[in-house]
């Protein structure tokens, strides 16, 4: 019986470990899709501004939107698959909770990890596909206006990109740290639970303070284990973003100076320009 419980135990641990690990890679190859498709919309616009001084510019402009278009099109399809391999690697793991839970006949209420598992998909998901529609449908704002006049647009997708990746970023690390702390109390509960019911069944239920003080210690250890795993959750979260706020504002700093460049080019003649 002990046995069974302690084997259980470790099982849903293990589970819950890669559910986390799971959710932060998708986030993190989430976030740097978003951050290479704001370089990539960021690098066309300047090639177009560029290009727009020595080409027809009803070419340049249509090549614009259709680059934009398929660089809106391929972040879709990345979150979109990461999402769903996301989903179901949980759906994947909750079975397996519930057959080893059948197998050693024995549970220490996988129905609340379980729910947990669920709560965790439902918001990722919710957010993912909100900040991703409006993502598009900025970019696609965007691109149409560009068709109007590239140079003076070349500001407004810099300020839409920042802001829309900001608050994308912003918005996944705040779930996956909700996510990991929600997670952490319930393992915590259930292996305080776990140790008092293996603590009882040892010492036959005589001496409760012995029981009550070995249950305290463990709790403590598992506890301390719990959050050095949250800490260093939480600091890869942090150097993501981290990263993600430094690429984004070098590619505003490049895309100014470019744009400068493309419009005295535009406005002073090619013979009183000295670069």
């Amino acid at each position: 019986m002990k046995i069974k419980v302690v084997f259980l135990l470790v099982v849903e641990l293990l589970v819950v470990i890669v559910v986390v690990v799971v959710v932060v890679v998708v986030v993190v190859v989430i976030t740097v899709a978003i951050a290479v498709a704001v370089v990539g919309v960021v690098a066309v616009v300047i090639a177009v501004c560029v290009l727009r001084v020595n080409f027809v510019i009803v070419k340049v402009e249509l090549v614009i939107v259709v680059v934009v278009v398929v660089v809106v099109v391929v972040v879709v399809v990345v979150v979109v698959v990461l999402v769903l391999v996301l989903v179901v690697v949980v759906l994947v793991l909750v079975v397996l909770v519930r057959e080893v839970t059948a197998e050693v006949g024995y549970s220490t209420g996988s129905s609340v990890l379980e729910l947990v598992f669920v709560i965790v998909v439902v918001v990722v998901v919710l957010v993912v596909v909100v900040f991703t529609i409006s993502f598009v449908v900025r970019l696609l704002v965007v691109a149409a206006v560009v068709v109007v006049v590239v140079v003076v647009v070349v500001v407004v997708v810099v300020v839409v990109v920042v802001v829309v990746v900001v608050k994308v970023v912003v918005a996944m690390m705040v779930v996956v740290v909700l996510a990991i702390v929600v997670v952490t109390i319930v393992v915590i509960v259930k292996v305080f639970v776990v140790i008092v019911v293996v603590l009882l069944v040892v010492i036959e239920g005589e001496q409760v303070v012995v029981v009550v003080i070995v249950a305290v210690v463990a709790m403590a250890v598992v506890v301390l284990l719990l959050v050095v795993v949250v800490v260093v959750v939480v600091v890869v979260v942090v150097v993501v973003v981290v990263v993600v706020v430094v690429v984004v504002v070098v590619a505003v700093v490049v895309t100014a100076v470019l744009v400068a460049v493309v419009i005295v080019g535009l406005v002073v003649p090619p013979a009183e320009q000295n670069f």
